[in-house]
């Protein structure tokens, strides 16, 4: 059975999307038990009690806590996933010594298995288990932190374009339900249709627009706003942050 040392929002989307039941942990804040609850499975009284019952154990706790949190721990011949972004192979290997271990950065649509996992090289032994979670890339553990820009926070600055979108049509008068369900289905389908021109942005832009009329005059009010600086400042932000020492705080995963 599955194991998730942690059962905050990513470890909760994961276990969602494998479906199976699982043994939990987690820091006294009653998630283990209500995603076990949801999922079935079993709390478990410790860290260590979960590691023994476990053949694949999922790491969803804070990075600051890994040695707190291996220290005793037997994970010989174990699967250990790492979901902790900027924790390295080598840590984890010093973490936990005789383990398999994986380091991975999911994004939250794997809940709904449309998920992206990176997984550094060297973890291929997991791919088969988290290809069920949508799409596995595997990278050179140096491109690690890109993925996480790429992939991981990508969800949160998505639904910030959702938001501006809908609150543009609910501003021009379109009712939000209405404006909601029409910009989400669209985004929707763009995706599918981006995948099946091969990532082709500008063939579908083009598909769109006609020279002078409303598509063209729309992409080019979001150019003359910066859209493409804005991207690019995010994954500067987010690389930036990812380069220094965890020092705790709003990054809570368990």
């Amino acid at each position: 059975m599955l194991g998730f040392v942690g059962a905050g929002n990513m470890a909760g989307a994961i276990a969602r999307g494998l479906g199976e039941p699982i043994y939990a942990t987690d820091n006294g804040s009653g998630r283990a038990a209500a995603l076990v609850a949801e999922l079935g499975g079993e709390v478990m009284p410790s860290n260590a009690d979960l590691f023994r019952r476990s053949d694949i154990v999922f790491l969803g706790h804070r990075p600051d806590q890994l040695a707190a949190i291996a220290e005793g721990i037997d994970a010989t011949g174990k699967l250990v996933i790492s979901m902790m972004g900027p924790t390295t192979i080598a840590q984890l290997q010093d973490a936990y010594p005789g383990a398999t271990v994986v380091r991975t950065m999911p994004n939250t649509p794997v809940e709904v298995r449309r998920g992206v996992v990176a997984v550094a090289e060297g973890g291929e032994p997991a791919v088969d288990l988290l290809s069920r979670l949508g799409t596995v890339v595997v990278l050179p553990e140096r491109q690690m932190d890109l993925a996480t820009a790429t992939a991981g926070v990508m969800p949160a600055l998505i639904a910030v374009l959702a938001e501006a979108a809908i609150d543009a049509a609910v501003c021009h008068g379109l009712d939000f339900e209405t404006a909601r369900d029409m910009f989400l289905e669209t985004m929707a389908g763009t995706a599918e249709l981006l995948i099946k021109r091969d990532g082709d942005t500008l063939a579908v832009r083009r598909e769109v627009g006609t020279p002078g009329e409303s598509t063209v005059r729309g992409v080019a009010a979001l150019e003359r706003n910066n859209v493409r600086t804005a991207f690019m400042d995010a994954f500067h932000d987010v690389l930036t942050r990812l380069s220094r020492p965890y020092l705790g705080g709003s990054v809570v995963v368990d």
